[in-house]
Parts: C-alpha cells; sequence; structure tokens
C-alpha cells in the first residue's frame, strides 16, 4: 500500500489525538482507584480483544503498508475506537501490539473499500477523512437513517458504499435489523414455545443514478433473493464481493446469532438477481459459527491472495479471521472456520460481563480467579505470583472442563427469558468452594436458565478434574418453588431461582458446613440451611429463608437503584421476567468488626454493611451504601469478589466489569 501525502505514523497519529476521557469511567480525586489487573508478562500473547462487542474496521491505518485492526467498542466501561497495530511479519495471523485508544466508541459503524481507500460510515453520514480526522468530520450523505419507517423498532442499522450493479457509481447498502414483531422477553408457552415472531434483517439498496460526486438517489427498496425479500435473523452486516469467482456480486449476511448466509449473484454485474440464501460452510460442509452473537462481519480480502475473506467481530470484543479457502463447491464458496486474531498481552479479559469467584484453584497458596461471562463459559486465571507490593503476574485464562469438555452452558432456543435471539448465551455465575466436604474445591453455578448446579472436583486439591454438572438439591416439603414467568418446571429437589444471580456457598449459621446464600424465586435474598445426614456428612439444603434485612431501602433493582425507601426484608430485585435477577454478590467481613457484610454489584460495587447480626437466629441487618467508587464499570452489572493479594489480613475487591476486564480496588485505610 502507498503512503499517501500527510499521513502520520501510528505513533505520531495517537500523540496528535486528543483522546477523549470517558467522564463516567473517571475516578474522582482522592477516593480509591479501580486498577485494571494486567498480566505483567512481556511476551505473552492472548486473543486480541475489546470490551462489549466488536465493530472491526480493518485498515492499514498508520500507512506503512500492512492491515492494521480498528475497532469500535460501543459499550461501557471501554467505549471506544481502538487501534492494535500490526508489527509485520505474518501476514495472516499476525500478532497484533497492544490496543490503543482514538477516538469514542460508535455502534453501527462500517468500513467501506473505495478505490484503494477507507471510507467509514454510520446510518446516513459518513465520518470524512476517516484515518486523519476520525469522527471529528461527520457529514450527511442521505436525508432519513430509519428507512424502515415508523413504528419500527431498529438497533442494527448498518450503511456502507458499494457499486452494487457495475455503473462506476457508488450505490448505498443499508443492513437493518428490526425488532418490532419480536418485542422482547416472557413469550414463552408452557411447551418452551416463542410465542412472538423472529427478529428481522433486512437488506435495503439504495440506488445512485448520478455519479459517485454528485449522487442522486432512488428511493430505497429492498434487495430479494430467490424471488424473496432478504430477511435473515437480525443483524444483517451485508457484504457484497466475488465470492464464487466468476465475476459478478455475491452476498454474504450475517445474523443476531452466530452463524452467515450466502446469495449467490445468479444474475449479471450489471444486473445482480440472487439466488435463495444458504448456510455458509467449511470445506467439509458444515456451517460456519462464530464462538458467541452479535456477529459483525466485514468483507476484505485480508491474507492477499485474490480473493474475499471476512473479518468479524463477536459480542464478546474478539475478532476472528474467516479465510476463504479459494475453493467453491457445490456453487458455494468455502471458508475455513473462524481462527480469532491474538495480540501481545496487557489486560486480563475474559468474555464479556465477567464474574470472578476468588480462590485458590490449583492448591499452591496463592488466590487465583475462577470466572464465568456472558458465552457461558467458566475458566481461570492461575495467580503466578509477583514483587513484594506489587499485583500478582497471571497466565492466560484456561477454559474450564467437565468430564473432559470444556463447561459450556447455554440458553439454546429457549433457556432464556428473553427469548430465541439469546440462544448462546450462558451468563454463568460461579462460586468456587468445597460443596461435598471432601477437602478439596468444587464449583457452584448459576446461569441464564437460573438452575443451580454444581461440578464435583473428582481430581485433588492440586490437580482439580471435575466431573458432569448436577443439581443442588433442596429438601422441599412439595414442589420446588420457581419464578412465576419460568415456563420449564424444576425437578423434585432442584433449585430454581432467578437467572443471572450469585451462588454464595458460606458457612453463615457457622456449624461447620457451608450453607448457600442467593437470590430466591421472587428476588430476596435467601439462607438455604445446609443440613447433614445420619452420618453428620453434608446433606441437602433446607428451603431458603428470609432472614436478611436491609435499611434504609429494602427493595432494589438490577442496578442497584432503591424502590422505595422503607426497611425491611431485602429483596435485591423486584423486576420481573428479563428485569428480574441480574445481581451478583460476595460477603465478607469488609469493616474488620467480625459480621459479614454484603457486597453487591451496581455501578462498580456497593458495600451494605451489617449492622445488626442475631447470632442465635442468623438474622442479618445490612445498611445501604454508597458504591464504592463514582467510576462506570456497568451497563448491565458487574461482579464483586474478595481478595487479600498483599497479604495483610485486610480484604480488597476485585470487581468483574462489562467489557470482560478485572477491576482491582485496594481497601481503603
Amino acid at each position: 500500500m502507498t503512503r499517501l501525502p500527510g499521513d502520520l505514523s501510528l505513533a505520531r497519529r495517537i500523540a496528535a489525538c486528543l483522546l477523549l476521557p470517558l467522564a463516567a469511567a473517571t475516578a474522582l480525586a482522592g477516593e480509591p482507584a479501580l486498577e485494571r489487573l494486567r498480566y505483567d508478562r512481556p511476551g505473552l500473547v492472548v486473543d486480541l480483544g475489546v470490551g462489549l462487542w466488536a465493530w472491526p474496521l480493518p485498515m492499514d491505518y498508520d500507512g506503512d503498508g500492512d492491515l492494521d485492526l480498528v475497532v469500535s467498542c460501543p459499550d461501557v466501561p471501554s467505549r471506544g475506537i481502538y487501534v492494535f497495530e500490526n508489527p509485520g511479519g505474518d501476514r495472516r495471523l499476525p500478532v497484533f501490539k497492544a490496543a490503543v485508544r482514538i477516538a469514542e466508541g460508535v455502534t453501527n459503524i462500517r468500513p467501506s473499500y473505495v478505490g484503494g481507500e477507507v471510507r467509514v460510515l454510520a446510518p446516513a453520514k459518513e465520518f470524512a477523512g476517516f484515518r486523519a480526522n476520525r469522527l471529528d468530520r461527520p457529514r450527511a450523505i442521505y436525508p432519513e437513517a430509519n428507512l424502515v419507517g415508523p413504528g419500527s423498532r431498529l438497533r442494527a442499522n448498518q450503511w456502507q458504499y458499494a457499486d452494487y450493479d457495475g455503473d462506476g457509481a457508488l450505490d448505498l447498502l443499508v443492513g437493518v435489523e428490526d425488532w418490532s414483531d419480536y418485542g422482547w422477553d416472557n413469550a414463552f408457552d408452557a411447551t418452551g414455545r416463542w410465542t412472538r415472531g423472529p427478529l428481522h434483517g433486512l437488506v435495503f439498496l439504495i440506488r445512485n443514478r448520478g455519479s459517485t460526486g454528485a449522487p442522486a438517489y432512488d428511493p430505497p427498496r429492498r434487495l430479494e433473493a430467490g424471488g424473496r425479500p432478504i430477511d435473515v435473523f437480525g443483524m444483517p452486516s451485508p457484504c457484497l464481493a466475488d465470492y464464487d469467482g466468476d465475476g459478478d456480486l455475491d452476498l454474504i449476511c450475517g445474523e443476531f446469532l452466530d452463524g452467515f448466509t450466502y446469495f449467490e449473484n445468479v444474475g449479471t454485474r450489471r444486473a445482480p438477481s440472487f439466488a435463495a440464501g444458504r448456510r455458509l460452510a467449511d470445506e467439509s460442509g458444515e456451517a460456519v459459527r462464530m464462538h458467541l452473537q452479535m456477529i459483525v462481519p466485514v468483507a476484505i480480502d485480508w491474507d492477499g491472495d485474490g480473493d474475499t475473506d471476512l473479518i468479524c467481530g463477536d459480542e464478546d470484543g474478539r475478532v476472528a479471521l474467516i479465510e476463504h479457502t479459494g475453493r467453491v463447491l457445490g456453487g458455494t464458496p468455502r471458508f475455513r472456520a473462524p481462527v480469532y486474531f491474538q495480540q501481545q498481552a496487557d489486560d486480563l479479559k475474559f468474555g464479556a460481563l465477567v464474574t470472578p469467584s476468588a480462590a485458590d484453584w490449583d492448591g499452591d497458596g496463592d488466590t487465583d480467579l475462577v470466572c464465568g461471562d456472558s458465552a457461558g463459559n467458566l475458566g481461570w486465571f492461575e495467580n503466578l505470583g509477583g514483587e513484594p507490593g506489587h499485583l500478582p503476574r497471571w497466565a492466560a485464562p484456561r477454559l474450564l472442563e467437565a468430564g473432559g469438555s470444556p463447561i459450556r452452558i447455554m440458553a439454546g432456543p429457549n433457556g432464556s427469558i428473553q427469548g430465541p435471539c439469546e440462544a448462546k448465551w450462558g451468563y454463568t455465575q460461579p462460586c468456587v468452594a468445597d460443596w461435598d466436604g471432601d477437602g478439596d474445591l468444587d464449583v457452584v453455578v448459576n446461569s441464564i436458565w437460573g438452575k443451580v448446579a454444581w461440578y464435583r472436583n473428582a481430581g485433588s486439591r492440586t490437580a482439580p478434574r471435575l466431573e458432569p454438572a448436577r443439581s443442588v438439591e433442596v429438601d422441599w416439603p412439595g414442589p420446588p418453588p420457581k419464578p412465576a414467568w419460568t415456563w420449564w418446571t424444576p425437578g423434585p429437589r432442584e433449585l430454581a431461582t432467578e437467572w443471572r444471580t450469585t451462588p454464595a456457598a458460606i458457612d453463615w449459621n457457622r456449624d461447620g458446613l457451608l450453607d448457600l446464600v442467593m437470590l430466591d424465586h421472587e428476588g430476596y435474598l435467601a439462607f438455604y440451611e445446609r443440613r447433614r445426614d445420619a452420618a453428620g456428612s453434608p446433606a441437602l439444603l433446607k428451603p431458603g429463608r428470609r432472614i436478611f434485612r436491609s435499611e434504609p431501602a429494602s427493595a432494589f433493582d438490577s442496578r442497584h437503584t432503591p424502590r422505595g425507601l422503607l426497611a425491611g426484608p431485602l429483596r435485591l430485585n423486584v423486576g420481573e421476567a428479563g428485569a428480574s435477577g441480574r445481581r451478583t454478590l460476595t460477603l465478607a467481613d469488609w469493616d474488620g468488626d467480625g459480621a459479614l457484610d454484603l457486597i453487591v454489584d451496581s455501578r462498580n460495587a456497593t458495600l451494605m454493611r451489617n449492622v445488626d447480626a442475631d447470632a442465635a437466629t442468623c438474622v442479618a441487618t445490612f445498611r445501604d451504601g454508597p458504591p464504592l467508587s463514582s467510576r462506570l464499570l456497568a451497563g448491565h452489572s458487574t461482579c464483586p469478589a474478595v481478595v487479600d493479594w498483599d497479604r495483610d489480613g485486610v480484604p480488597d475487591l476485585v470487581i468483574g466489569a462489562e467489557d470482560g476486564r478485572l477491576y482491582y480496588l485496594k481497601h481503603a485505610e
């Protein structure tokens, strides 16, 4: 690639760029600082990633002749556009440098490759001269951004330039995601069938009858394939290119879930006509699928071999290469399975909406982190120790396995109260504890389903080996309770609570057995006491008791906003259906008075101090306080975990954030 006149090196661009501070993510002067955990491991390589949701803009950003990855992240707390510089070497899979933030994050941002240049669009506008100006020079390119019209519920709205009909004038190609028929939330019947419509992923052409320099656009029209309007399952991200090598432009669309649809152009370059869609497949004929969902593909010849590949962002902030093999079988171009790009390790990151549990998982005497995430994975970061006075160094995350396979809990078509569009989410919430009392550490977990399960460690204290999941059992006197909106019926001893909530395994009554403290089926914080069997060993849990109170407020929503100012039984979430659950917590003696306090998710984390504990009845009253920091770490939720890495006997905090990163908060002196 030729360096353009006036191009700056990446370093000079960054130095010249005013990096926009995120006011909501900046701590106030004088308060304890939230510090990102860093690997502190030069030479370590990990998955490349931004925060929640990656919108890739591959381009030669620094003008040095190779393709860098520019990625927009639209969500908190890492909202921004980031450059991952390509240091050269392997053209196909370079190890990128760590990210540098260059601008605010933008959703619905798309690159268009025109005459060897990259032009960056958002709905009905272009960011003129993006490489030099970033977002500073937006200009309108069309008078209306909503092509569906009144009454629509648009989310994805993806605009790009393309010479659709080969006449030399750039047209506009627009992918739109409409949620009008899908609605949102709580629409399963008693058999688990979704009773509303699907997501719609529509593709519009705005044909240019003028020229590129002086466009004269026709009214928008929907593209058809196989004689019917194109309609994929949301998030179409349309990608026009000659994928089958016959000289005309075909179309590949993504979706809100994890797959791709190929529409072959069976017309000509000047008069396109698309065949009915077929699933994009690999050389073995298997469908090409991303690990997660909310995928954002972009078409580009990444490896310079003359065919068009896909660069695809995932919901957890990672970006993958889906390489064209150069082969066309059965009329369909064949691609390789996604390979996620790598970067020089910087911050610890595990998926999105990471949920840490602190424990010495490998039994070597220090505190590791076992984490869940939005994808439903479970993994762990090994603490490698560090210098006195410094935070630990870390190994790259490793997935936990059970029965020899990586653990992944997913909603599937009907496991999320918010419907089938959440099929590949799992929202695992782990707690590491010796649940069966045999001296090693097991994993108790809740998830998107609200089914509380545990993985027994059949290995040893220093070499864990997890068995497949089994239900956490409660000695119910009758049918198990469940949330009113849960369509499925729990088994006779199963614990069905609200989704995306922490199971805290702790000896609350100090009788030597681990109990369970967590939200019950109506959002109240409940105490599930463990009883002993005839031999004195740990046995089933007793039904939950609402022994926890709160003042001055006792009822909250999922963001820990008080809903009423009356003291009473602690109800951590008054919401229903999709607004229910979503609460994470940990219990620790934060203030050193001998009583266990409650730390819950909020904009970061909030201490609810234990101000009245009755040893005889186990009843406790918590007093709600402000967040421990002003810094915003969540649009949905965070997850706190207590650590003491400096071994001073004073608890500190790790907070899992929406961006998948882990933030350390040293206890204020």
